[in-house]
């Protein structure tokens, strides 16, 4: 059975996972950490998205967080689309960084 359509609105409660393409890394270093979470964090604040949890591995990210007024789509493109320009450049390489855009796991639990 498809999945559903991802309910998009502001305000609404997401668990997100990226996987690096083919299984690849998707932070090789502490500055590749650094960077990844210094995005996140200014995005988070100038879209008026809340954060409340993530783990960041080497091949893969959980994001948990609540869509601030842009939605998730946009948060995730301009995140994702960012960091892997400079993932690319600083490690020059080209391409794809991330592995068929975001997955989106349903939550059952609701914060207010």
């Amino acid at each position: 059975m498809p999945r559903g359509a991802r309910l998009d609105t502001p305000g609404t409660l997401h668990h997100v996972m990226v996987r690096g393409i083919e299984q690849g890394s998707i932070v090789r270093d502490d500055s590749d950490r650094v960077e990844f979470l210094r995005r996140m964090g200014l995005l988070a604040k100038t879209s008026g998205t809340s954060i409340y949890a993530f783990a960041l591995m080497t091949n893969h990210a959980h994001i948990l967080l609540k869509s601030g007024s842009i939605g998730l789509s946009l948060y995730m493109r301009r995140l994702l689309s960012g960091y892997a320009q400079y993932f690319n450049r600083r490690h020059k390489r080209v391409g794809h960084l991330f592995h068929g855009g975001l997955r989106d796991v349903p939550e059952i639990m609701n914060l207010q």
